[in-house]
């Protein structure tokens, strides 16, 4: 083809027209529907003008063909007193004691001729032939008066031709009355006039008006672009202004809320990164270190090698692992809550701990009823306690798992009768890597932070405390580690104290 389409690129794509910006299009939109309302309101009002003048023009036209026909009935000049003499005489007095209004006329014709007319204006229209012809249509003989509309120098006229007879027949006249239908009307094209000025005045002001205010209701979209384009990778802090409680509020609100996911999405996503390169660190050195070491032709060292790095290998999988359910839990289905019977879920937890390791496994407090929970969170969260028991804690000594629910608070816990931890230190326990007491116990340090995060997933807390009720006769020593997470009510159902398994 010699060409191309109209609006088609050489690639095929479509060219788009360039896009107004929202204030324009708002503001055009604001202008379109006043134009539109101000022309229905327009042609509204000038038809029922248009009507109210046609309308006083038939009332006055009805008038003045009144007043005539009363005086001809009479007969009698209101001057004198005595009766007409002639049709001319009757004519006259009625042109004479009649002031027409300005856009009417009042016309007398004798014998088919005119005679006088009022006002001045009428002498154009006097020898109109439409108006002649109409006078001369009716006769010596006409008994009823005649109404049409006909054009002449002065514009449409609406008129009604009464004839006039003496009693003997031996004269005849014609009054006429008529209104100027375009003078009548020529009111209203001036009204169209100042209708038409106060119009543009009034869009020009909407426009105006509706520019500010787009304006002020688009300004908390700018600076919402403004933030969003300023924010980076390096700095998550920005936040948008937001003032008032409408909906560009809510939006504004919304978007801060946004920026507060995709800060933490970043933050949790950075602290992964930070914690696997601290975890792994040190058993790639390990690893590299020994295979660098390692002497092939010597079976007994390479025996010790592959159990060490097995080792290794098998510890950084268990790092592996609590990194990756600790990147889970900032996500918000890490929890899924469902219907947790504490009293079976208590007895289960006693047996999956006894594989831990060689201790005396009990029962502190049994609760009986359902809460709501996710049940296999909380089984991940109490058996990290568990292991952490068993790790500080010697071989033949007493851990005991609980549960209990008191008023809208359930409870799960772990208490052991191992060294405890110092007061001071009892919050830091769950933060990452934070490892306190004996430094050569194995662990990564992530163990009571997944049991912060299951805790915190739940709505809820996590509190380390000093170890064995006063009834055990032990003392203060030891640590109990509680999870504690809101129920609605409670469950159904009581505890059930100190049974051992």
């Amino acid at each position: 083809m010699a060409g191309r389409r109209a609006g088609v690129t050489g690639r095929g794509r479509r060219l788009r027209p360039s896009a107004l910006p929202v204030r324009t299009k708002a503001v055009l939109s604001v202008l379109l529907l006043s134009a539109l309302g101000l022309a229905v309101a327009w042609a509204v009002t000038d038809t029922i003008h248009a009507r109210a003048v046609l309308e006083r023009i038939d009332g006055e036209l009805d008038q003045e063909v009144e007043e005539f026909r009363v005086l001809a009935e009479r007969g009698v000049d209101p001057d004198t007193g005595e009766p007409f003499s002639s049709v001319e005489q009757l004519l006259r007095v009625a042109i004479e004691r009649n002031v027409p209004g300005a856009d009417e006329m009042l016309v007398t014709f004798v014998g088919g001729d005119a005679d006088l007319y009022s006002p001045s204006w009428a002498s154009a229209v006097v020898d109109d032939p439409d108006l002649v012809g109409l006078v001369g249509d009716l006769g010596p003989q006409a008994r009823s008066a005649v109404e049409e509309r006909i054009p002449t120098a002065v514009g449409e006229m609406h008129v009604i031709a009464v004839p006039v007879q003496v009693a003997d027949g031996s004269e005849h006249g014609t009054y006429v009355v008529g209104v100027g239908t375009d003078l009548a009307l020529a009111s209203q094209q001036e009204l169209r006039r100042t209708f038409a000025l106060v119009s543009l005045g009034t869009l020009v002001l909407v426009g105006a008006v509706a520019w500010w205010v787009v304006g002020r209701l688009l300004r908390p979209l700018e600076l919402l672009a403004a933030t969003a384009q300023r924010v980076g990778g390096d700095d998550l802090t920005l936040r948008a202004p937001v003032h008032g409680e409408d909906d560009v509020a809510t939006l504004g609100r919304a978007f801060n809320t946004m920026l507060d996911r995709v800060a933490a999405a970043f933050d949790a996503q950075r602290q992964f990164l930070d914690d696997a390169g601290h975890e792994l660190r040190t058993p790639l050195t390990v690893l590299r270190g020994h295979l660098e070491l390692l002497e092939p032709d010597d079976p007994h060292d390479v025996a010790e090698t592959r159990a060490l790095l097995l080792d290794e290998t098998a510890r950084m999988s268990r790092i592996v692992e609590d990194l990756v359910l600790l990147a889970k839990s900032e996500r918000p289905d890490f929890v899924r809550l469902g219907e947790v019977d504490l009293g079976p879920l208590t007895d289960d937890l006693l047996d999956k701990a006894r594989a831990l390791g060689d201790r005396a496994w009990r029962v502190d407090a049994r609760a009986e009823g359902v809460v709501p929970g996710d049940e296999q969170r909380l089984t991940e969260a109490v058996l990290q306690l568990a292991d952490n028991a068993v790790r500080f804690s010697r071989p033949g000594t007493r851990i005991a798992v609980g549960s209990a629910v008191t008023g809208s608070t359930a409870r799960l816990w772990v208490r052991d009768e191992g060294p405890g931890v110092a007061p001071q230190d009892r919050e830091r326990i769950f933060e990452r890597f934070v490892r306190v007491g004996d430094a050569d116990v194995p662990g990564s340090g992530l163990g009571l932070a997944i049991v912060a995060a299951v805790a915190h997933g739940h709505g809820g807390t996590v509190t380390a405390e000093a170890g064995s009720p006063a009834s055990d006769g032990v003392g203060e020593h030891g640590l109990r580690v509680t999870v504690s997470w809101p129920v609605a009510g409670g469950p159904v159902g009581g505890v059930q104290e100190g049974t051992v398994r």
